[in-house]
């Protein structure tokens, strides 16, 4: 089927690890490892918050609400995935490469805005605690992560849309999924308007999120140290450093892939970094808040012991 100069592209085919090709078993196993606990994990903090009324305050409600971001977020990604590394077929459609791209980029911004939110629930936690139950009400909590989501699909929508309009000329994309840069790379025409457009993107949504959890903790930190007991500042810091490993993590992986400029890696160590933020990261929240947080820690204790009880 044509259209003017260019043929209509209705399939793509992603390269994925083909140069891995004799670790791709490997590759398979570990990812498949990675993916059940992500899953999992996941999945047991979304429950135990729901089910645990110690936890029903604003800060798990927000760390529910990313839990089932990055889940979703996975599912998107690692299915496909997984089975391009074992099968021999690694087409993917063209709705469906417009559809992975949607929702990992929908996702992937909102779970940077939620990051925001819990960083200004401490913020609110240790240097307004007066007033923590009237400004960090259910319906304002509702309303952050309602924001979180909206931006995140008013961001997704234009730039698919703007990927999808240019005319493609080839159908192999360098990467394991349909990231934004490796599927405009095939267009047949100059991307420059497109690539800007995808650096001040990236830019409002990275740093604007990142500027705001940094001033958030300097508050914080600000509080912290005028707390006259070492016992009490020590207190005040453990509420944080679960969130604040997850941010640094986050928005660094974050930051690397999308900031730096476009020629600086090759496509093997733009991959390893693709993996970073859709593997590893996802992995984090269930990781640290199981392993840091006391109140995770008691909530799951609990639960184990209604079950053999």
């Amino acid at each position: 089927m044509e259209r003017g100069d260019h043929t209509l592209i209705t399939e793509f085919v992603l390269q994925g690890f083909s140069s891995f090709r004799e670790h791709q078993l490997g590759l398979f196993v570990v990812f498949l490892a990675l993916y059940v606990v992500t899953l999992a994990g996941n999945t047991v903090i979304v429950t135990i918050i729901r089910t645990d009324p110690h936890l029903h305050t604003p800060i798990y409600f927000f760390l529910s609400m990313l839990s089932s971001s990055e889940t979703i977020y996975t599912l998107v990604i690692l299915p496909r995935t997984l089975s391009s590394l074992v099968g021999t077929n690694r087409s993917i459609s063209r709705a469906g490469c417009a559809t992975q791209m949607f929702f990992f980029v929908t996702f992937g911004i909102t779970n940077c805005f939620l990051l925001t939110a819990m960083g200004y629930d401490r913020y609110v936690a240790i240097c307004n605690p007066l007033r923590y139950s009237v400004i960090m009400n259910k319906r304002g909590c509702v309303q952050l992560v309602g924001g979180a989501c909206g931006i995140g699909l008013i961001v997704a929508t234009t730039q698919v849309t703007s990927v999808f309009r240019l005319p493609f000329c080839a159908t192999k994309v360098a990467h394991f999924f349909c990231d934004i840069r490796p599927v405009m790379k095939l267009s047949c025409v100059d991307t420059s308007v497109n690539e800007t457009l995808t650096v001040i993107i990236s830019v409002l949504v990275i740093l604007v999120p990142m500027g705001l959890v940094f001033i958030s903790y300097v508050l914080i930190v600000s509080t912290i140290l005028k707390i006259p007991s070492a016992r009490g500042r020590k207190k005040a810091f453990a509420t944080c450093a679960s969130h604040l490993t997850v941010v640094v993590v986050h928005y660094g992986c974050a930051s690397v892939a999308y900031l730096k400029p476009k020629s600086e890696n090759t496509r093997d160590q733009d991959q390893l970094i693709s993996v970073t933020y859709t593997v590893i990261t996802p992995l984090l929240n269930p990781v640290v808040y199981t392993l840091r947080n006391k109140e995770v820690k008691d909530a799951l204790l609990r639960a184990a012991g209604r079950k053999l009880s």
